[in-house]
């Protein structure tokens, strides 16, 4: 799959042919996408910082299928507000850049509203 728009379609259809769009409310899939995302953070649930930078084959298989899970969700969560997530995050990086200058925070992890 090569954009957004053909993985929305295909997800459409996906939830069509099994008739789940009557569960599918912004609410409830804001609930999965977070659920999804807790899935990837225990994957790395009690690793060393070396040890997360270095998974396992079947922990790198896994963090694969969870990122898959959390993009359905945020794509599918993203359609029914007609927004295109890949616009949603070049806007929310653009305005990162101004409240985060590099000159002035390099190299901190203070936020915006700390330096």
């Amino acid at each position: 799959m090569s954009s957004v728009p053909e993985l929305q379609e295909k997800l459409r259809a996906f939830v069509a042919a099994r008739d789940w769009a009557k569960f599918h409310s912004p609410k409830n899939l804001a609930a999965g996408l977070a659920t999804e995302a807790a899935e990837i953070l225990e994957i790395f649930l009690w690793l060393t910082e070396a040890e997360s930078s270095q998974l396992s084959a079947d922990k790198l298989a896994c963090l694969r299928e969870e990122i898959g899970d959390v993009q359905l969700y945020l794509v599918n969560l993203a359609d029914k507000f007609a927004l295109d997530p890949l616009e949603c995050a070049s806007a929310k990086l653009e305005a990162n850049e101004a409240k985060y200058p590099a000159d002035l925070v390099r190299g901190s992890a203070k936020k915006y509203n700390e330096y």
